[in-house]
């Protein structure tokens, strides 16, 4: 029976697979318990599949599951977790950013009964201070806009029980927000701490553009907050509307030399505008129904070795 499966997504990794496999190893084996190592191949197009294929061909506890594409990092995660054969679950990314070292430490939650253990950053190192500050007014925003207290700076890096990870795959929704799922299951959460390290090699696989994309799946999947905005903006133009008029009158009482076309050409604008935003609002809520309603698979394997 395997103890402990670690998930590991990788995209256009070639330069740190060897590097992530060599740490992951050396730290699973010093356990002394049975364990395998899942990456997942999420479609990448330089030489991460072969660096991998050649590492696993030596190494029988070394397991692959590659993509016919890229489905995305959270697809990657979920397949990961639904092959996993482990008591317990760890998630990681092949950038060594979140230390394979720190895993033990969750091990030793794990066994003294906490069901979900999650890495909280303390400190940062290598990254610029528009990453850091971007980073934490994401999560709190977050936090404030969705319907769970989702746990700030922290991020998919994490241990979880085989009863959470048979909870997450009765879940079947396609625009997935991990961490967010996890959270919502319950279960006995706990963390610890630990300090995120500069990426070993490569490039970032989430930029700002990505970011917010992500940002707008954890609302929408956990919030319905942004589409009651439009009720607010709705009692706001109005209230806006009301005090042009009155200043309006005012205007023409008074006989100022203002013009009025500026002034209602303003108005227009921006009710125009608050109703495009509530209609890009609820279109957001539309294409997510529409997207599920497809019932098309999570993703599609293309490969499996050992």
């Amino acid at each position: 029976m395997v103890t402990y499966s670690i998930v590991v997504p990788l995209y256009n990794e070639e330069e740190v697979v060897g590097e992530a496999y060599r740490r992951l190893k050396s730290v699973m084996d010093g356990i002394g318990e049975p364990y395998e190592l899942i990456f997942v191949n999420d479609g990448s197009k330089d030489s991460t599949m072969d660096k991998a294929r050649a590492l696993a061909k030596q190494d029988s506890k070394m397991r692959i599951i590659s993509f016919s594409r890229n489905f995305g990092h959270q697809i990657a995660i979920t397949a990961g977790m639904d092959a996993a054969r482990g008591q317990a679950v760890v998630v990681i990314d092949a950038d060594l950013q979140d230390p394979p070292e720190v895993i033990p430490q969750m091990i030793e939650k794990w066994k003294e009964g906490w069901q979900v253990v999650y890495g909280r950053r303390a400190g940062r190192k290598g990254e610029t201070l528009f990453k850091k500050l971007s980073a934490k007014l994401f999560y709190r925003t977050l936090n404030a806009l969705t319907d769970i207290e989702l746990p700030v700076d922290t991020g998919d890096f994490r241990l979880i029980d085989r009863s959470v990870c048979d909870a997450l795959k009765t879940l079947p929704e396609r625009n997935r927000y991990v961490r967010g799922l996890v959270t919502w299951v319950g279960f006995r959460q706990t963390f610890v701490e630990y300090t995120r390290q500069e990426r070993f090699a490569g490039q970032t696989k989430y930029p700002l553009k990505k970011m917010l994309r992500f940002a707008a799946d954890g609302m929408v999947s956990f919030s319905q907050r942004p589409i009651k905005i439009g009720k607010t903006l709705g009692i706001t133009t109005i209230s806006a509307s009301i005090l042009i008029g009155v200043y309006q009158l005012y205007s023409w009482a008074t006989k100022s030399n203002i013009s009025e076309i500026a002034c209602w050409a303003a108005a227009i604008l921006f009710v125009q505008g608050l109703v495009l935003l509530c209609i890009g609002i609820q279109g957001a809520y539309l294409a997510r129904m529409y997207d599920e309603a497809k019932g098309r698979p999570l993703y599609i394997i293309g490969e499996v070795i050992n």
